[in-house]
């Protein structure tokens, strides 16, 4: 490693701690690569020079803050994303979830709702919907907010039927939006029994007594 990656590597730690220090947002053990390139990102967009240049800049101004996290934050998401993940999930866990009179799933760090609407149609495919609380959370605003709108580009949705078919969809994909222009907008009612809420899974306390946790496809009974 040169002396310049090290130095660099320096300015990063202190980034990151600055961060954590004035927003309680805990990137210290994210892959440094990818922290690496989503900063150099940052740099480019906001046309700074250095990375000391970001901290002076994100540390004086809130709204520079909040470019910075939401580029730390990029989310990568999409209507049933591993379909092996969902059908294991409707084959092997529906049916113990059946088998309870009330059911509270916490989905954390839901990013725009991809996925949670895709366990909302799963849900209501199986029949258990009516009794099912989603809790989605994610420590970006504007993630939720564009989950809570279920609006989402209209060609998305030729890969998003695929990944619903592989994933051991009952019925026609096509029934759960409404195409207009070149957007495709969620049925309302999907969102029926789904609370969503601004959570940071490193500082905020956790939600207790859930059924099933999902953490990105990552489940824990």
């Amino acid at each position: 490693m040169t002396d310049k990656q090290q130095l660099e590597e320096i300015e990063i730690k202190l980034l990151l701690e600055g961060v954590y220090e004035v927003c309680g947002y805990d990137f210290r053990n994210y892959a440094a690569a990818s922290l690496k390139r989503r900063i150099h990102k940052y740099l480019h967009d906001e046309r700074l020079e250095t990375i000391p240049d970001v901290q002076k800049k994100v540390l004086h101004d809130k709204l520079a803050m909040k470019r910075l996290l939401n580029t730390l934050t990029i989310s990568v998401t999409e209507m049933f994303r591993d379909p092996v993940f969902f059908l294991t999930f409707r084959q092997q866990v529906v049916p113990w979830l059946k088998t309870y009179p009330s059911i509270r799933i916490w989905v954390a760090g839901s990013a725009t709702g991809e996925e949670v609407y895709s366990l909302a149609i799963l849900l209501q495919e199986e029949g258990i919907d009516q009794r099912v609380k989603i809790y989605a959370t994610d420590m970006d605003e504007n993630a939720i907010k564009v989950a809570k709108e279920g609006i989402y580009p209209i060609h998305l949705m030729k890969n998003y039927t695929t990944n619903y078919q592989k994933a051991g969809g009952l019925s026609s994909f096509s029934q759960y939006y409404t195409a207009k222009y070149e957007h495709a907008i969620f049925n309302k009612s999907l969102q029926k029994h789904i609370v969503w809420a601004h959570h940071n899974l490193v500082t905020d306390a956790s939600f207790n007594e859930f059924n099933v946790i999902l953490c990105r496809n990552v489940m824990i009974y």
